[in-house]
């Protein structure tokens, strides 16, 4: 069963952007024990060995696919970005009561035959249970995401940046469009397939739209309350942090220098100066004077969403890295 949210004219108005470490972390335990589903992210092999002997129980428990996770391991932050420690706070205050009907609901699944050994003990104290997962996910931020965040909250932030930035230029319906291809626009209703499930009604709260590293490639809708409505999408850019900076094309890197090539070759997608630092071996000062170079030569342009500079490839500068003929009138 697909996903659909109900807009009214106030929840387009109220549609916000926001990160969360703690859904990041969330959503790097679930990839460890995927064996299926998308069956490669490269984040995995990184992740496979840091978490190699850490004791994350329950959490594998939690993350079935199919079937239901609970909501209360990650609500949507209330602001555009979190700290993990404040996040963790914010679980560990959510109800007994709460935490016993998410969790009778995700381990009684009858698709998942789980043993009352194993969802007895869970069940029996919730709000032990609660403690315990908020340990467990610490653990696991440590592990998993602690180590990358530096680099990894600067994509996000830079993504949305970007898609603030878009949604002014072409409006929320193309932006929504944008990242995350499989939805459909019917109305006042927007359509996202599985494995996204369930149905919200706005009501003038908004949408909270959420980047991540791990969702690759799939959408993924939070619609149960009490929390906010939340869509979160595979951030762009993301096998960045991971794979090693490949060479620059010989013929281009004979050319221009191999650090220079390759930073006109990353720019097929929008990216800040501090972005590309945190994510390949260069400093931000050489980045800087490197991408100043091309933009003097006519291959890269930039544009300032409030604080922040972006820059991509020109027509020019995408006829040099594909080996095409730049249009007449200079358009992409």
């Amino acid at each position: 069963m697909a996903g659909r949210l109900f807009f009214t004219h106030d929840d387009l108005l109220r549609c916000r952007f926001a990160v969360s470490p703690l859904w990041e972390t969330t959503a790097a335990v679930r990839l460890l024990g995927e064996l299926g589903g998308h069956g490669y992210h490269p984040m995995r092999p990184f992740a496979s060995r840091a978490a190699e002997g850490a004791d994350l129980d329950p959490l594998p428990l939690l993350f079935p696919r199919p079937g239901y996770t609970p909501d209360f391991l990650s609500p949507p932050p209330l602001g555009p970005s979190a700290e993990m420690e404040h996040e963790l706070e914010g679980l560990r205050d959510c109800p007994p009561s709460h935490v016993e009907e998410e969790l009778r609901r995700c381990l009684s699944d009858p698709r998942r035959g789980l043993a009352p050994s194993l969802t007895e003990p869970l069940l029996r104290d919730p709000e032990a249970t609660r403690d315990r997962i908020a340990e467990a996910l610490r653990r696991a931020w440590e592990l998993l995401v602690r180590p990358h965040w530096s680099r990894l909250s600067a994509l996000l932030e830079a993504d949305i940046s970007y898609r603030a930035r878009s949604v002014v230029e072409h409006g929320l319906a193309r932006v929504i469009a944008d990242l995350a291809p499989s939805v459909r626009w019917r109305g006042d209703v927007l359509s996202i397939p599985e494995p996204a499930e369930g149905e919200r009604r706005l009501d003038g709260h908004g949408l909270v739209l959420m980047p991540s590293a791990f969702v690759w490639p799939e959408t993924v809708m939070k619609t149960n309350e009490p929390w906010p409505p939340t869509l979160i999408y595979p951030v762009n850019g993301v096998a960045r942090l991971w794979n090693p900076p490949a060479r620059a094309d010989d013929a281009l890197a004979r050319l221009l220098g191999d650090t220079r090539a390759r930073v006109l070759e990353i720019l097929a997608e929008p990216t800040t100066t501090t972005v590309m630092a945190r994510t390949h071996p260069w400093s931000a000062a050489t980045v800087s004077e490197h991408l100043s170079v091309l933009r003097d030569a006519g291959l890269v342009h930039s544009w300032r969403v409030g604080r922040r500079v972006f820059y991509t490839r020109t027509p020019l500068g995408d006829a040099l890295v594909l080996g095409r003929t730049p249009p007449a009138d200079g358009s992409a």
